[in-house]
């Protein structure tokens, strides 16, 4: 009988920090994001090298399968994806309109701004961020992100204390 009671008051208290974690979730508002492909990777292990005279070298490793995702985002304005993390990172592209990412661990919640043509990369993990649509036109851009296989690619997550918004 205490054993059944014990997990009864277990169960009971993992259903409301699910509740509670779902409440403080901050969700999306006049933004959709599309999954246009998604691919099943074995391990990578790319490491290249510094190339002479332009001194670029790139490195990836991963153990396990990874899924990678290439998302279409669109932001109406006004808005926003809400904050959230993704398990693995992402590089973004712009390809319409201008986003304003807002980093989580940032006190000053300073605007990172970027138009068409520009790109910028968020780690994942542990990084909480919300991308805005703060212009007067329609957004877009085009993301490709790398997670563990089977890992859920979205990580809602509580609004930063930090910005107002």
């Amino acid at each position: 009988m205490r054993k059944r009671l014990g997990w009864l008051i277990g169960a009971v208290v993992l259903a409301g920090c699910v509740y509670a974690g779902t409440v403080q979730a901050t969700p999306a508002s006049q933004f959709v994001g599309t999954t246009v492909a998604l691919g099943r990777f074995s391990e990578i292990d790319v490491n290249l090298h510094t190339i002479p005279a332009h001194i670029w070298q790139s490195r990836q490793k991963t153990k396990g399968d990874s899924d990678v995702y290439v998302q279409s985002n669109v932001w109406q304005p006004g808005g926003t994806t809400g904050w959230h993390s993704h398990p693995g990172h992402s590089l973004i592209i712009v390809t319409a309109g201008t986003v304003t990412d807002y980093e989580g661990s940032d006190a000053n919640c300073t605007p990172h701004v970027y138009t068409v043509g520009q790109g910028f990369v968020d780690e994942g993990g542990d990084h909480v961020h919300m991308i805005r649509n703060e212009g007067a036109v329609e957004a877009r851009t085009y993301t490709v992100q790398l997670v563990p296989a089977g890992a859920t690619r979205r990580i809602d997550a509580p609004a930063a204390v930090n910005c107002s918004f």
